[in-house]
């Protein structure tokens, strides 16, 4: 489900949760204490990484829409407690894209400090419109802190994805690399984070983060609410039939 490996002062955590890193219930509680117990440990570092092609195909289809309104609202709770850790995480964390990142993948990365993705015929971005899903209104606001106004308002109402070079292009990811080299490049530049002065470095990390962590001091949708029963609608349920549909033929 989660694989930890520890280079030096540098933790990894591999989402392995085959076949796609879907985002159940487990994996979101083991990510939420695995990001807390890190720094209780004195970690210095985290790198977020996948699979060889794959980072991971966001929320699990199956348990979304299986489950009754009100464990749905716990795992959308948990989902966004973990963006919230991420968020505020006093460790630096660098998203090692190692493939498709689609979804909330790609709501992962967003709040990370770096992301580094592999080259090659790979997609990332928030497609939630083109399954019946609203990403919502923090959601929204990490996506437009990194590409900007004018290219959320091009991207987000149709759910485009991007190839790699048009992420890079666009601000959604800060660096492309091979895809053998991804999680040891994502391991160098945590390491180099690591190797500055402390304090200067907390402190200005912490100054340029502070937009991302108020949109947690001052939340403008209650997500319970937004995200409750009504959050999977009768379109969005045809949109996910049909993906379940297709990955059992």
């Amino acid at each position: 489900m989660l694989e930890l490996q520890d280079h030096g002062p540098v933790r990894e955590l591999r989402l392995a949760s085959p076949p796609v890193n879907a985002l159940n219930m487990a994996l979101v509680q083991r990510l939420n204490h695995e990001i807390v117990a890190a720094a209780q440990q004195g970690v210095r570092a985290l790198v977020l990484s996948g699979q060889p092609g794959l980072f991971s195909a966001g929320l699990d289809v199956r348990e979304v829409t299986s489950s009754p309104p009100e464990a749905l609202r716990r795992f959308i709770d948990e989902f966004f407690r973990l963006q919230e850790r991420l968020a505020r995480s006093t460790l630096p964390v660098v998203a090692a894209i190692t493939g498709h990142c689609p979804a909330g993948g790609t709501v992962l990365a967003l709040y990370c400090d770096h992301r580094i993705m592999a080259r090659g015929a790979f997609r990332i971005g928030l497609n939630e419109v083109q399954i019946g899903l609203y990403p919502g209104y923090t959601i929204f606001r990490a996506f437009e802190r990194l590409v900007g106004k004018s290219r959320t308002a091009a991207l987000l109402p149709r759910g485009a994805m991007l190839d790699p070079e048009g992420a890079l292009g666009a601000g959604l990811v800060d660096e492309l690399t091979d895809p053998a080299n991804v999680v040891p490049r994502a391991l160098e530049l945590a390491g180099e984070l690591v190797a500055l002065p402390p304090r200067a470095y907390a402190r200005t990390r912490a100054l340029v983060r502070s937009d991302l962590v108020r949109m947690f001091d001052e939340p403008e949708e209650d997500v319970s609410a937004v995200f409750g029963a009504d959050w999977i609608t009768g379109e969005a349920r045809e949109h996910l039939g049909a993906i379940l549909s297709r990955s059992r033929g």
